[in-house]
């Protein structure tokens, strides 16, 4: 059965919104004996849509096209900066909960979560989008339950996901639950990305939080990532930085919105994350507790299940295999 997938753009969207899911569902198509999916480009009009890169899309069928287009498996709204005039749209918005009902999985990308939101498809979900605008969609919308850290999310069969690259993350879930996960381990590798992060996972990595920390923090976090395996407390933390352990906690708070502590046990759960990966040493959770300062092996479990979303023995067997050949392909991660 073919199923047709239909991605909504406009003026000023994000063209990775567009294109990295569209890909997702193309290869999925060119890697299978038949077409699996048949998709489809809507747009206020037919033609060139200017993405906010600058770079056109061509749709095929206007918005009002969308109710002559059943059945209608997949419907996913793009994100980026027009959508805050899509949403102001009445007509935009009334053509949607038209189809919505028809719609076997309605969703968004990134920003697109605030169109959806503002036609009220989103009420009483659990949603995410990109972390930078988690708190407005949250403050908008309070029927919204938004997760800001998750990379995709379904709730009541409303799909959203985080900015830009989890839109493929979220195409190939939806792939692996068409197809399964052999065939959307198979258009991972052709697109030479990582199959497929949990979407519970953290939209980024401890790595990339310290990037984005400027001013005092950063000589005490060049320390951290250097061994985080070292019994760092929060006296010899805020000693090394020649202030208060409550000075040093605020400085947290202010550039990385955690604690020190928190900071350090994500830190050596990226570790702990890692090196499950490593089939050629294979530890078992007690070692990679002990090793990491992470407790014991339950401790370690609960904490890895609460930060990724998924328990440490899943993760190794989901993705174990795909690291290996991941090294060898370049593999694009983010």
């Amino acid at each position: 059965m073919t199923r047709h997938v239909a991605l909504f753009a406009y003026p000023d969207c994000q063209l990775l919104d567009v294109s990295g899911p569209w890909q997702v569902f193309a290869s999925a198509n060119a890697l299978s004996p038949q077409p699996l999916y048949q998709l489809t480009l809507v747009a206020d009009a037919v033609g060139p849509v200017t993405t906010n890169g600058g770079l056109a899309v061509h749709a095929t069928h206007t918005y009002h096209q969308l109710k002559g287009l059943q059945p209608l498996d997949t419907l996913l709204v793009a994100g980026g900066s027009g959508v805050m005039h899509q949403r102001d749209m009445a007509e935009v918005k009334q053509v949607l909960c038209e189809v919505a009902p028809t719609v076997r999985r309605l969703g968004s990308i990134c920003s697109g979560a605030f169109l959806l939101a503002a036609a009220g498809l989103l009420d009483g979900c659990r949603v995410t989008t990109h972390w930078r605008h988690a708190e407005q969609l949250a403050e908008e919308y309070p029927a919204l339950s938004v997760e800001p850290d998750a990379l995709y999310s379904e709730s009541n069969g409303r799909y959203t996901s985080a900015g830009v690259t989890a839109g493929i993350d979220l195409a190939l879930s939806l792939v692996e639950a068409d197809h399964g996960a052999e065939l959307a381990g198979r258009v991972a590798r052709e697109l030479v990305v990582f199959l497929h992060r949990p979407g519970g996972q953290s939209q980024f990595s401890e790595i990339l939080r310290r990037q984005q920390a400027v001013g005092p923090l950063r000589r005490l976090l060049d320390q951290l990532h250097a061994d985080p395996s070292v019994d760092h407390g929060l006296e010899s933390m805020a000693e090394l930085m020649a202030v208060s352990p409550r000075h040093l906690t605020r400085l947290f708070r202010r550039y990385l919105n955690t604690t020190p502590g928190a900071y350090l046990t994500q830190l050596r759960l990226e570790q702990a994350r890692l090196a499950l990966l490593n089939e050629r040493e294979n530890l078992s959770l007690d070692r990679l507790a002990q090793r990491w300062r992470l407790g014991g092996a339950e401790q370690l479990r609960r904490q890895f299940q609460r930060y990724y979303g998924v328990s440490p023995s899943v993760y190794r067997q989901r993705f174990a295999s795909s690291h290996a050949t991941s090294h060898q392909e370049s593999v694009l991660c983010l």
